[in-house]
């Protein structure tokens, strides 16, 4: 008799192909980009976050005179399907397929990038592709320039977009980046309280990704170095809106991207994904507002959570519930439900015995 065979998959994830890191490093971009003009239409197409409009970066941008430049505002909403749908008709039909994508903003213009070069070359509504595995061709070659860290969004396999149905990630190996460029001079000019927030998302990310089932010692190392720099940064002697800060920030942003790659996030995310689908609401804002909420679940990295909100008097305003419908609050709570890979990894296999839409409806309402 032959043995019945345990099977036990584990993550086999493509990384980013190549990574070049330091102030100053956003002018090698011409040239890291020069060997792949003669592919495609021989153009690229830039996406920059419209907040750099009229600044010195403006002029930064390596764009020739056949590339496409578009300014994006990410102000108002996050990605959406019909978004990337809408770009990638017009880009097809002004000049065909191009040689590759550049995505230079924080983590929706990342995502935005990712989702855009994936849909160029697979045919319909990007909510065809919202899931794990679903795209069917690799996309172009694009490159990633964060200019805001804690997202992530520059390493992770995720292009997170809201759809008429779900937010939900086109989550693929060809997500990811062939070439990212992290600079911390690109990163100076953010405001105060979005470096917090942006930053909090890094520091919610490990601390997901280290209390749930999925967390193994691969995951750790990123996670336990990822917080270290985050303490530095917002609970250090020197803590604060530096140069050197920066620096360590944008590390951190990628080691804790790693960390839940190989990890998974949790009920922080979970919830926030509820918040930003039916609100609205921006995802590293709605993190920190549901993550001052949730000591039953991560009560040491809470209690440090709000110790970094008073140090820096970040305003993070409580009693939103009172002015949310029933409705609203059911909405959120199927949205989050309906997760199951960050519940499988907060709660465990039983999870649908412990996590209810009237539990997560009284989450909901701490807010």
């Amino acid at each position: 008799m032959v043995a019945a065979l345990t099977q036990t998959t584990h993550k086999n994830f493509k990384g980013v192909e190549k990574t070049v890191y330091g102030r100053g490093s956003f002018s090698q971009l011409d040239e890291i980009l020069a060997p792949r003009r003669a592919d495609n239409e021989g153009y690229f197409v830039f996406l920059v976050d419209n907040y750099f409009k009229g600044k010195p970066l403006e002029g930064q941008v390596p764009a020739h005179a056949e590339d496409l430049t578009y300014y994006i505002s990410v102000e108002e909403h996050e990605p959406t399907t019909d978004q990337i749908d809408r770009l990638r008709d017009e880009i097809l039909s002004k000049k065909g397929l191009p040689s590759g994508v550049v995505g230079i903003g924080g983590g929706s213009i990342m995502d935005i990038a990712k989702a855009l070069s994936l849909m160029l070359t697979n045919e319909g509504s990007s909510t065809l592709y919202q899931g794990l595995n679903l795209i069917k061709k690799p996309g172009v070659y694009h490159v990633g320039v964060p200019t805001i860290s804690g997202t992530g969004a520059e390493v992770s396999m995720t292009a997170v977009l809201t759809g008429p149905v779900k937010k939900l990630g086109l989550k693929c190996e060809w997500t990811v980046f062939n070439q990212i460029v992290l600079d911390p001079d690109l990163i100076a000019s953010v405001p105060r309280n979005w470096w917090f927030y942006t930053g909090m998302d890094t520091y919610i990310h490990c601390i997901e990704s280290e209390n749930g089932r999925m967390n193994n010692a691969y995951s750790h190392a990123y996670a336990e170095q990822a917080m270290k720099l985050c303490r530095e940064v917002y609970l250090g002697e020197n803590s604060g809106q530096t140069a050197e800060n920066d620096d360590k920030l944008m590390v951190a942003s990628m080691m804790g991207g790693l960390s839940l790659t190989y990890s998974e996030v949790g009920v922080c995310h979970a919830l926030s994904y509820g918040l930003s689908k039916i609100l609205g609401t921006r995802h590293c804002y709605a993190n920190c507002l549901i993550m001052n909420h949730l000591a039953d679940y991560y009560p040491q990295g809470v209690a440090e959570f709000k110790e970094m909100v008073a140090y820096h008097q970040i305003d993070l305003p409580k009693g939103l519930s009172k002015e949310w419908s029933d409705d609203t609050i059911t909405q959120m709570a199927h949205v989050s439900y309906n997760l199951p890979h960050m519940w499988l990894h907060a709660i465990g296999d039983n999870w649908q015995e412990v996590i209810t839409i009237d539990l997560l409806k009284d989450l909901f309402r701490r807010l």
